[in-house]
């Protein structure tokens, strides 16, 4: 049995002639069918470019970065696509610090082969200056539970985070046109990569002396399994690769049957994967709106907090200065409406009303400037 993507622990007799046995009854240990996946959810992170995948019990987090490096000498035009995986202990005793072993290049290179050689993702557009400078995209797995098909799995978070991830723009400038300019996201909207089509890995595995086929293995399955096999397409059927990892031989007719369920699976995948990311995409636009208020709202904002500032400055006057205040105003009032109406004609009294509707103006508009013309105002 291949060792490197299955569990190195073993089961007990009983516990293998039982899930040996059940799959003679087309019944698997957690309820399934033979060929029913498990339940797939997928979620994202603040930042672009972070996904969370989990597949049934398996867990995997995957984070898309980007650099300005310069080009392969065969590949002057082309942009780089690398990924790497890390298998945390925490996910399964079997696997250990340090230097990734043989589990984790192998499923490193299945999922790198899927995306590469399918050409899933447009290398070409990800070239800045030819033969000097091009985006290389480092795709980081790290695999937090090992419930069984690590494969499946790390393949949907990379696919997940490569769609929502945002690469600053670039402009060429100076006087050769040689000068690369760098745009930051507040400066300039950050662009999205071209993926043409989602290359899905589906995994089959092949269990007891018959060769019994089942879809999405778990972990206690890959330990009793004979053998394995991914294959790798997209939603409208088109093979971007196949990997038999070793163990008991396949038919050819088995390959195909393979195939077809394969074209299935990845379909409803997709669409899984494209509804994810629609959502997060609205959700990113929404936080973008909330980001950027409107220069009315904040102008609002400062003029309520200048009325507040005034109403407490008026709160804050003794109440025996209003008072005194109340009767200079009164006295000086009733004076003036006195004199007015012993020395004053009908013409004059015409003249004093218009005169009172712009004193009524002024103090109106006074009101707008200050807390003091605010008070005189209210007295009249």
């Amino acid at each position: 049995m291949d060792g490197r993507l299955a569990n190195t622990w073993r089961l007990t007799v009983n516990e293998k002639k039982f899930i040996e046995t059940a799959l003679a009854s087309n019944l698997r240990i957690d309820g399934r069918n033979p060929l029913e996946y498990r339940k797939i959810t997928i979620k994202f992170g603040r930042e672009d470019g972070s996904s969370e995948v989990h597949l049934g019990q398996t867990h995997v987090m995957g984070f898309v970065t980007g650099q300005l490096v310069q080009p392969y000498q065969d590949r002057q035009n082309e942009g780089m696509l690398l990924i790497f995986t890390e298998f945390s202990p925490m996910a399964d005793p079997s696997f250990e610090p340090g230097h990734p072993g043989e589990s984790a290049v192998e499923l490193g290179r299945i999922v790198d082969r899927g995306l590469r050689e399918s050409r899933a993702v447009d290398t070409e557009s990800l070239c800045v200056l030819s033969g000097k400078l091009v985006w290389a995209i480092r795709i980081d797995l790290h695999i937090l539970d090992n419930g069984g098909n690590l494969v499946d799995a790390a393949n949907i978070a990379a696919l997940a985070a490569l769609l929502t991830f945002r690469r600053p723009e670039c402009t060429l400038g100076g006087d050769d046109g040689q000068e690369v300019t760098v745009h930051p996201p507040e400066e300039r909207e950050p662009l999205p990569l071209i993926v043409h089509h989602l290359p899905i890995a589906i995994t089959f595995a092949f269990l007891g002396s018959q060769g019994k086929m089942v879809v999405d293995p778990t972990h206690s399955e890959e330990a009793v399994m004979g053998g394995r096999m991914t294959v790798t397409v997209n939603a409208i059927g088109d093979s971007c690769s196949i990997q038999k990892a070793g163990g008991e031989g396949v038919p050819q007719s088995v390959i195909m049957h393979c195939l077809q369920l394969a074209s299935m699976s990845a379909e409803s995948i997709t669409k899984k994967i494209n509804n994810a990311v629609e959502a997060y995409s609205t959700e990113r636009a929404l936080r973008k709106i909330k980001r950027h208020p409107t220069s009315a709202a904040g102008n609002v904002s400062v003029a309520g907090s200048d009325v507040k500032e005034q109403n407490k400055t008026v709160e804050q006057v003794g109440g025996s200065e209003l008072s005194r205040h109340h009767m200079e105003r009164l006295r000086v009032v009733s004076e003036e409406t006195c004199s007015s109406r012993s020395n004053d004609n009908d013409g004059d009294i015409k003249s004093s009303e218009q005169g009172g509707t712009s004193r009524g103006e002024s103090n109106a508009v006074s009101f707008l400037g200050g807390t003091s013309s605010w008070y005189g105002a209210s007295t009249f």
